[in-house]
């Protein structure tokens, strides 16, 4: 997933300020305790990141 992907989807579903706020702020637990910005930036696909902010925040399977 490209990266403006991601970003296109935490807004539809977060809105722009709780999106921005959840990508910076929210620990995945999935993905070794870090934000969703920390793991984007080790290297983790986008993808894996959306998948487990759906994960922890209860998204309908069908919007993954």
């Amino acid at each position: 997933m490209r990266l403006t992907r991601f970003h296109e989807l935490i807004e539809a579903q977060f809105g722009a300020v709780r999106g921005a706020s959840v990508v910076v702020d929210h620990v995945l637990t999935q993905l070794g305790g870090r934000t969703a910005v920390q793991a984007i930036e080790d290297g983790v696909d986008p993808r894996d990141v959306w998948w487990a902010l759906c994960a922890d925040f209860d998204v309908p399977r069908d919007q993954w």
